[in-house]
């Protein structure tokens, strides 16, 4: 039992993925004395996965306000917070310890190298620079809070005892559970008095009944226009990218709708519907496939539209409509060339649900924000307690938004901590 004072330590962290990382390396600069807990064997196992592996930083978004927008309700509440350290900072930050960014659609910002090792090499190296002790393979079975002496005591499931003055919560949500976010941080601080709303998946990939899908597995659609409907009344449509899996699709438009298709899918009967071509109408895509078929006919109908749209899809989109692919352009007719345009302006995805936590992106519910202090993190029940990252009721979308929510929320508590 590690309860005398010469063990006792200023701050300890609990998780090692980037808020706690970042909170811990923050406190450590201060020359607070600081000790990281993980559960897992290495530290920032779900950083290594974001961004499909490449690690979307943050978004592009300078302007605080405008950034906060995307947070919806939660945005008022964490104004402080990024005002102290936002997206500028964030990125000046990373610049100081020589990670570029490169910028992708939708402001999306990833490390130059496209690997989501720089940013937790990074994140280690800042880590171990700042002396901060890391006890991986630790998992935290309690967090009680001592009135009389102050303190805090964090007991693992191994049996220690690590005595603090601070206490850093920044151990994730529910959301990939096999990298150690199984909402253990929920329980601790409901044990400390605070309020817990139902957590659940915010942001999940989408399970289609269409058993087609699976031979289009892999193929990307940019700046496709995709409509939610409900027993065939219109809900909601986007503009952006998506991506067919084996058993559905994903791809950051589809997961910022999930909450929504999730919803609508407990009650009604879903469909997806894709128009290929948003910017288009269907008199002019029929005239340019028209010209595209002049100037090919004696090709096969299959061989064609990939000049347009993605092989596989244009194989899987002839045999739902049931034309011969391998139909010359010439003798294609014209009801059948209007069939095809109305298919891919329209192409209809019947869904079958949600995936569940182990493919979902990131969880919401959490801790209530009027329980926190945003200004230093602190818990506004509990003192010198601070709560971070996913463990917060905060929504937000896909596109650097989550990680945005962890260096902010880790810097400013590792600066008070």
């Amino acid at each position: 039992m590690l309860k005398p004072k010469s063990d006792k330590w200023d701050v300890i962290v609990i998780g090692g993925g980037p808020a706690g990382m970042m909170a811990a390396s923050v406190a450590g600069e201060r020359g607070r004395k600081v000790l990281l807990l993980d559960k897992n064997r290495k530290l920032g196992k779900k950083l290594s996965i974001t961004g499909g592996g490449r690690c979307n930083v943050t978004n592009n978004k300078p302007d605080v306000r405008t950034m906060l927008s995307s947070y919806k309700d939660s945005g008022k509440f964490l104004f402080s917070t990024f005002m102290q350290f936002g997206v500028t900072e964030t990125i000046e930050w990373f610049d100081s310890r020589d990670v570029s960014f490169v910028e992708e659609n939708e402001g999306r910002l990833f490390p130059e190298t496209l690997s989501a090792e720089t940013i937790r090499s990074t994140m280690m190296e800042e880590v171990k620079k700042q002396n901060v002790v890391v006890k991986s393979s630790s998992a935290v079975s309690g967090v009680t809070y001592n009135k009389k002496n102050s303190e805090f005591e964090v007991t693992l499931e191994k049996g220690e005892v690590y005595v603090s003055e601070s206490c850093v919560v920044a151990s994730g949500g529910t959301s990939r559970p096999e990298t150690g976010s199984t909402g253990e941080g929920f329980n601790w601080l409901r044990d400390l008095d605070h309020s817990i709303s139902e957590n659940d998946f915010a942001l999940v990939p989408v399970a289609l009944k269409d058993k087609w899908v699976i031979k289009v597995s892999g193929v990307t659609l940019s700046d496709v226009k995709i409509t939610l409907l409900a027993d065939g009344k219109k809900h909601m449509s986007k503009i952006g990218k998506l991506l067919f899996t084996h058993v559905g699709v994903s791809g950051p438009t589809i997961l910022n709708m999930s909450s929504e298709i999730g919803d609508l899918a407990l009650e009604s009967n879903v469909t997806l519907e894709l128009d290929l071509f948003p910017k288009k109408d269907e008199g002019t895509l029929r005239k340019e496939l028209n010209e595209l078929m002049s100037e090919n006919s004696n090709k096969k109908l299959q061989n064609i539209l990939p000049e347009i749209m993605p092989r596989a899809l244009a194989v899987v989109s002839l045999e739902q409509i049931e034309i011969d692919g391998e139909t010359p352009a010439h003798s294609v007719s014209s009801e059948d060339r209007k069939r095809i345009v109305s298919y891919i302006k329209h192409l209809p995805l019947s869904v079958k649900g949600l995936l569940g936590a182990d493919k979902a992106v990131v969880s919401s519910g959490g801790v209530s924000l009027t329980e926190i202090d945003f200004k230093t993190m602190g818990s506004r029940i509990i003192p010198k307690l601070y709560v971070v990252g996913d463990v917060l009721d905060i929504d937000r979308p896909s596109g650097g938004y989550s990680l945005q929510l962890c260096w902010s929320t880790g810097f400013v508590a590792g600066k008070n901590a």
